[in-house]
């Protein structure tokens, strides 16, 4: 299960080493979808720091921000970007692991990533790894 305070100061310091600035969180406390954003200024360009939140071992990744509140929900699957610099500040907290667009677009291998189901897998045919890791499935 994701520490969300955690995740909320590696989020912050991320941003700090980087130049960038948070100004937001949006924290998945419904069924779907099963990750969190940290909302960042980076840059001149708005990006999220994505975390899985059901995790033994939480992910962390670089992607486009998605609405998850009540009052619009983006559905579908991310668009994963790259960030090296975001990425190598993330990977210095070893609660995390951080993956990179590359390998998010790769293949999904349920020996490396025990727990899910195959009867969702079979569902909801994720392309990739990314949309297996986070997802609005049901």
């Amino acid at each position: 299960m994701t520490d969300l305070r955690e995740f909320r100061r590696a989020c912050h310091e991320a941003a700090r080493r980087t130049g960038g600035r948070v100004v937001e969180f949006r924290v998945a406390d419904e069924v779907t979808p099963n990750f969190h954003q940290g909302v960042l200024d980076h840059r001149g360009r708005r990006l999220s720091i994505v975390c899985t939140r059901d995790r033994t071992e939480p992910v962390v990744a670089i992607a486009r921000p998605r609405a998850i509140d009540g009052t619009a929900v983006e559905m579908g699957a991310l668009t994963f970007v790259e960030a090296p610099e975001l990425v190598a500040a993330l990977a210095e907290f070893p609660a995390f692991r951080v993956l990179t667009p590359a390998e998010l677009a790769g293949p999904f291998d349920a020996r490396t990533w025990p727990g899910y189901h195959p009867a969702d897998l079979k569902y909801w045919a994720p392309a990739d790894l990314g949309e297996v890791l986070f997802n609005y499935w049901d």
